[in-house]
């Protein structure tokens, strides 16, 4: 998707106008009406034909612009299709249960706000989603709170914090492939780009909840007792089910590129799983590729927690990222996406007040739509451009959208997270808001960078030959 294949030059209050009657429909449609994101944004893609149609714009051109927009997203599709391998390999040979496992290990009476942050970074970073983290240890958790008679709130935004730091650092997230992928970045490139910014938050929100926590509390903690035993009963925690893990870290390390490191992941997953399951014969391995890893052990929480994984289940976010980006290149192909830029271009002559808009239209996104994915397509699609010819390297974008984007999802009451977060958890989002450090300092500190040029590296110039 590129201006200069613009059909049309529109002015930019035009641009603006449209622009928030498409998001303003889609707004009420998934906040109000409570849809799927899919169904508000395939009627915007209509709408949207249908100003083209009404300004002249061929049937030929807008289809182009369609193709064009999905185009731009085949990589991070194909990408999403080994995650879902990745993750349902990683459950069968027992990779990710071992973490889990590790993790629990942790769990005392002691410094117990810091811990649940610990240990729910742990295991968001293992298995690559916030929501599911917060939904089964999270649930685990907010029992233990309440048995050691502390806030409900503050263990919320331990556990919300931590359940984001992991989703956002982990190679198996998809907000994490969705952000490099947009803005064109390796997978393990802008996870380290992100560190810089990823870190201090981390340490600043640990600290946070190690001076909030208790320094010592008696409990029951039967409930995360029985989820290691499940875990041990299972036979899935070996210590030679961590070396996936150290190939993938080390080819990553390395830089190979994201498809061959993620395949030697999910090969040598495949061949520790032969010793770890009964009876892995290659029907079952054809299976567990597809639909994933189904646990079966008795447990809810266990159960909620392992039965993850597989191409099956990254389809709802493939057709969302496949729809956002159809709608996008329209946005491009009429001209609207230019004209606002054009609109804006007088502020965005400086590298501060540029990194100053891309976060807080990432932000925006949140809050108008409620929804994470699209706040990461429509920023890195509108800002791509821009930061390039700003001579700024596009890793640098592709960490504000996370920055900015992933993790200010659940500080949104009605946002997809937000409403999930509070059904899941029994606390209201407006309660745990305040202590969800991690979500908060993160757009903050990623302003900070911004503003001060701390870690905005440049798109470097190749020497004339």
């Amino acid at each position: 998707m590129h201006q200069e294949h613009a059909a049309l030059n529109l002015k930019p209050l035009e641009a603006l106008i449209i622009t928030l009657l498409i998001l303003g429909g889609i707004s009420y449609s998934i906040i109000f009406a409570g849809a799927v994101p899919h169904i508000p944004v395939v009627f915007a893609i209509m709408g949207l034909i249908a100003y083209g149609l009404i300004k002249k714009v061929s049937i030929t051109q807008l289809e182009k612009g369609l193709i064009e927009g999905a185009q731009s997203g085949l990589g991070a599709i194909f990408i999403f299709f080994l995650i879902g391998m990745l993750i349902s390999s990683w459950m069968a040979s027992g990779t990710i249960p071992t973490f889990i496992y590790m993790a629990l290990e942790a769990v005392n009476g002691k410094f117990f706000y810091a811990i649940v942050f610990v240990v729910a970074s742990v295991i968001g970073m293992s298995i690559g989603s916030s929501l599911t983290t917060a939904a089964t240890l999270g649930v685990a958790f907010m029992g233990v709170s309440s048995a050691l008679g502390l806030s409900d709130a503050i263990t919320a935004g331990a556990v919300i914090s931590g359940a984001f730091f992991g989703d956002k650092m982990s190679p198996l997230s998809d907000t994490t492939n969705l952000a490099s992928s947009t803005v064109k970045v390796d997978l393990f490139e802008h996870i380290k780009t992100m560190a810089w910014t990823t870190i201090p938050s981390f340490i600043i929100s640990l600290a946070i909840f190690a001076v909030l926590s208790p320094g010592e509390a008696a409990s029951d903690f039967s409930k995360i007792a029985q989820l290691k035993k499940t875990l041990l009963d299972e036979g899935l925690v070996h210590w030679y089910s961590l070396i996936p893990f150290v190939i993938l870290s080390i080819l990553a390390i390395k830089r190979v590129s994201a498809i061959i490191t993620l395949s030697a992941g999910i090969l040598s997953a495949l061949i520790l799983a032969i010793f770890v399951q009964n009876s892995f014969g290659f029907e079952k391995v054809m299976s567990l590729l597809f639909s994933g890893y189904a646990s079966k052990s008795g447990s809810e929480e266990v159960d909620a927690l392992l039965s993850r994984g597989g191409m099956e289940s990254m389809m709802f976010s493939i057709s969302l990222v496949l729809l956002a980006l159809s709608m996008g290149g329209l946005f491009f192909k009429l001209g609207i996406l230019p004209a606002l830029l054009e609109g804006i271009k007088g502020v965005l002559n400086r590298v501060s007040a540029l990194v100053a808009a891309a976060a807080g239209t990432a932000i925006g996104i949140n809050f108008l739509l409620g929804e994470q994915y699209l706040s990461i397509l429509l920023t890195g699609n509108a800002f791509r451009g821009p930061f390039e010819k700003a001579g700024l390297h596009p890793k640098n974008l592709s960490r504000i959208l996370e920055d900015a984007g992933t993790v200010v999802n659940p500080l949104v009451p009605w946002s997809v997270c937000g409403v999930f977060l509070t059904g899941v958890l029994g606390v209201e989002t407006a309660a745990y808001m305040p202590f969800a450090f991690f979500c908060i300092l993160s757009p903050v500190i990623t302003l900070i960078y911004g503003f001060t040029g701390l870690k905005i590296e440049k798109i470097e110039k190749k020497a004339a030959v």
